[in-house]
């Protein structure tokens, strides 16, 4: 008696699966159902997914190259920028390929343990990101406000500590998630509705009650976001108070020109990810669904570098001796 991923709340139909659990087949592998059976517009997806790759892997590639050969970059905030283009560009590969590969060959099964290791790296790098943009607000906190101790306080050792930390933390927390689900019985049906393993979407695969793991993953991600909007917030207060202080107009413009790219590339990120799993089911329809979770999954990375770039006045004189050598010499 197979459960209607649509009706996943009927907790009639999960008795009767509870009871039958023992006499159905286990699910080895998910099919992802997000493309579309015409061929054109198949080859329409492999060519828009293949665009956004390639402009998010040659941006944030730029965004390392430009860092690591230019001296004058050597700092810890553009060591935190070059370490956010490597997890942006890890990010968009954890979906991305395999979509590519997916909408060309139409060959929409996914494995199960496939399916576990998108949902742990998904998870593994959208929260090292988070974490990684908020070390980077309180570096421009320790910037701005002790600027004559910043070398002193944000020295190498601490730099690598604090990024380590993030990869860290940002895995077993990961883990975590990833074993919860993994260890809930899937007997079928194993029809995806995304281009990925989306967490909320594999959860109503399960044959069994799933309210506890449902509590457990939303409190663990309001306890997280709340620490780290929290951090940031702070962060900004004394960023701003401080800016109120400077004299000059120029020397205001100076720092805002360092804050805003984060600023912008943190919300960007922050609201995509509210925009994809805060919002109920009931209110989506499925292509609402697919395009939000594709925004979330690449805008970040092909913003990312693009923010800096536009913004950031280092990083645009630093491209620009680096295109000049790459062109004239």
């Amino acid at each position: 008696m197979p459960l209607d991923p649509e009706t996943g709340g009927n907790n009639i139909g999960r008795d009767c699966l509870k009871q039958e659990v023992s006499n159905t087949t286990t699910v080895t592998e998910f099919l992802l159902l997000g493309f579309s059976d015409l061929f054109e517009l198949r080859v329409l997806y492999f060519l828009l997914f293949l665009l956004i790759y390639l402009i998010a892997l040659a941006g944030n590639l730029l965004l390392i190259l430009i860092v690591a050969v230019d001296s004058h970059l050597h700092t810890p905030m553009y060591l935190f920028l070059a370490n956010l283009s490597i997890l942006d560009i890890f990010f968009i590969s954890v979906i991305i390929p395999k979509a590519m590969n997916t909408s060309l060959t139409q060959t929409r099964s996914i494995s199960f343990s496939g399916c576990m290791s998108q949902i742990f790296l998904g998870i593994t790098f959208a929260s090292a990101e988070l974490a990684l943009l908020t070390i980077m607000a309180y570096d421009r906190y320790i910037a701005i406000c002790y600027p004559l101790k910043y070398h002193m306080i944000m020295n190498k050792i601490k730099c690598v500590s604090m990024i380590a930390a993030c990869w860290i933390i940002s895995t077993v927390y990961a883990a975590l998630h990833t074993m919860n689900i993994s260890s809930l019985p899937f007997c079928g049906p194993n029809n995806v509705d995304q281009f990925f393993c989306d967490i909320p979407k594999v959860l109503k695969l399960v044959c069994a009650d799933t309210f506890g793991n449902e509590t457990a993953i939303f409190v663990c991600g309001i306890v997280f976001g709340l620490i780290i909007c929290s951090s940031v917030i702070g962060s900004y207060v004394h960023i701003f108070s401080a800016v109120q202080k400077i004299p000059t107009s120029h020397g205001r413009y100076k720092v805002f020109s360092t804050c805003l790219p984060h600023l912008t590339v943190f919300s960007l990120f922050l609201f995509t990810g509210m925009f994809t799993y805060m919002k109920r089911s009931s209110e989506s329809t499925l292509f609402k669904e697919l395009l939000a979770a594709l925004l979330y999954f690449v805008v970040s990375p092909i913003a990312n570098p693009v923010i800096y770039s536009l913004r950031n006045k280092e990083i645009r004189n630093a491209l620009g001796k680096f295109m000049n050598k790459v062109i004239f010499n």
